[in-house]
């Protein structure tokens, strides 16, 4: 860190919710029960997909991947959150507070682009389905895949890098329950604006152009939909999407709202409540999604 005028931050202060015991005792048992959940839910979606072969299509192969990033992704965040919750004095050291925003920027990019490829799945199915094979194989899927890691990876150092090489002023206090980059960004005594331009421009290329992906898919899938004839066929098309869209609905509208907006206009409560959302709720939510409007998952289970 920096030296000179300015104090060498060695740890920050997480606010979180509040500061009132009991509220903090309840929303342990609530954070906590949204955890083993989020475990169990995700933990079993992978096992299911590896061990029924009937699953072993690339849609699974997808949906497998999305379980485990959402795993990972509430595992950065929640666990230091249950601590703090209990804890008197809500600290994370310099080098804790980096790691964690590092893996939750290149969880939170995974999760973005594997939605993007499973619009991108569902439009070959839809439309090119004598194509599908081809267009979706296994080696093209793995691909898929590591490139999203590889951008979630890059995202992550690029951020990381820039944003925890600033000097910090005397107030280390970051008024949320993690550390994310806005926040931090409040507590330099430097010049921020080249961080908050690339914090926006990243975010705005990879959430927009997965986003636009998305929307592109599923334009010519809604066309495609349209041209068939029978009710039963438009109905079975279409409800292969269904719970890919609702998952896309849940994380994108979150997403966009915290990160591409100027910072003037953060507000702390409305950011947390997002946050929340995006953070614990939604990695909870997307394996129930999936199991309980997906007939194939279904039969699997109960298989």
């Amino acid at each position: 860190m920096p030296g000179g005028n300015h104090t060498t931050v060695t740890e920050f202060i997480l606010l979180g919710f509040t500061d009132d015991p009991q509220t903090q005792l309840v929303l342990f048992v609530v954070f906590l029960g949204i955890y083993i959940i989020t475990l169990i839910g995700n933990l079993g979606m992978i096992a299911l997909i590896h061990l029924d072969a009937r699953l072993h299509n690339p849609m699974y192969f997808f949906l497998s991947n999305l379980s485990f990033s959402d795993l990972c992704y509430s595992t950065v965040v929640v666990p230091k959150t249950l601590e703090n919750f209990l804890a008197e004095r809500k600290a994370i050291s310099f080098t804790g507070c980096a790691t964690q925003f590092y893996f939750y920027a290149v969880f939170a990019t995974v999760e973005c682009l594997l939605l993007a490829a499973m619009a991108y799945d569902r439009y070959v199915a839809i439309c090119n389905p004598l194509l599908y094979p081809v267009l979706m194989s296994r080696k093209v899927c793995i691909w898929l895949v590591v490139a999203s890691y590889l951008v979630g990876c890059a995202n992550g150092l690029i951020h990381t890098n820039t944003t925890f090489r600033l000097p910090f002023c005397t107030s280390n206090v970051i008024d949320h329950f993690f550390c994310d980059v806005p926040l931090i960004l409040k507590l330099s005594c430097s010049d921020t604006l080249v961080n908050q331009v690339l914090l926006f421009v990243i975010s705005s290329l990879i959430g927009l152009c997965s986003f636009l992906t998305i929307f592109v898919s599923y334009m010519y899938i809604l066309i495609s939909i349209l041209r068939i004839h029978s009710t039963e066929g438009r109905y079975k098309a279409f409800s292969t999407c269904t719970s890919h869209l609702t998952a896309v609905t849940l994380f994108y509208t979150t997403i966009l709202f915290i990160y591409l907006r100027p910072s003037s206009s953060y507000s702390e409560g409305q950011d947390q409540v997002a946050a929340v959302f995006y953070t614990v709720v939604i990695p909870m939510m997307n394996p129930l999604i999936y199991s309980l409007r997906n007939k194939e998952v279904k039969n699997a289970l109960r298989r």
